[in-house]
């Protein structure tokens, strides 16, 4: 099984998150870029607000798909210890990739949100959207983040994910992981996709906008049927 898009996999992972679609207190919190679209879907499933939650991946000078950690809105740092140890990455070569990528997340937060303020967490339900999970170190370092919030849950919710990533952070206390497939062996999220694009920031923008957009009208229609 392939998913089309990201567009389809968040339809189909809104069909495993059902439990939660009748929660008032629902949060669709997506990582940019590529969770955006899955998010969206389902957003728009559940009638549930979407906003994004912005991570950088620290990647591995010269391998930069390989992560050494990640970083969070909140100032959350997770480092993959034994990536560092093994390759022998120097540790101010791990503060200068930091301090590019917290750069590059406040362009994003500016980018993505614009004006809008930062969405309330303290005690609601938040569904953390990516495209997949492989090593899980950026999905980790939103999770960190979010704690520091106190939430009432956190569902971390994937089309595709490496067994053993969503296994790990089901052990955490208080988050569960969704995903439609955990295929072995994994292969990396984007061979799960026929259409694994690259998407810009100003798709990304366009599918907050239209999200916004769609809630505040179900918010108009809801009011007149009450007059």
């Amino acid at each position: 099984m392939r998913f089309r898009d990201r567009r389809e996999a968040g339809r189909l992972l809104a069909d495993a998150l059902a439990p939660y679609a009748q929660r008032p207190d629902l949060l669709i919190l997506a990582l940019p870029r590529g969770g955006v679209p899955v998010g969206y879907e389902i957003a728009r499933r559940f009638g549930a607000p979407l906003d994004v939650f912005i991570v950088r991946k620290l990647g591995v000078p010269g391998q930069e798909e390989l992560a050494m950690g990640a970083i969070a809105t909140g100032g959350v740092r997770v480092l993959n210890e034994d990536v560092i140890a093994y390759l022998g990455i120097p540790r101010e070569v791990v503060e200068a990739v930091t301090l590019r990528e917290m750069r590059e997340l406040e362009r994003r937060e500016r980018i993505y949100r614009g004006e809008q303020p930062p969405p309330l967490i303290q005690g609601r339900t938040i569904i953390i959207v990516d495209d997949g999970l492989a090593t899980g170190a950026s999905m980790r370092a939103a999770v960190a983040a979010l704690k520091k919030q106190r939430p009432m849950e956190i569902i971390v919710a994937v089309p595709v994910a490496a067994p053993a990533t969503c296994e790990s952070l089901r052990r955490e206390e208080g988050v569960d992981c969704v995903a439609v497939m955990t295929p072995e062996p994994f292969d990396g999220v984007g061979r799960w996709y026929e259409d694994f694009s690259q998407m810009s920031d100003q798709e990304v923008r366009d599918l907050l906008e239209a999200a916004r957009a769609e809630r505040a009208s179900e918010g108009e229609a809801e009011g007149g049927l009450r007059d």
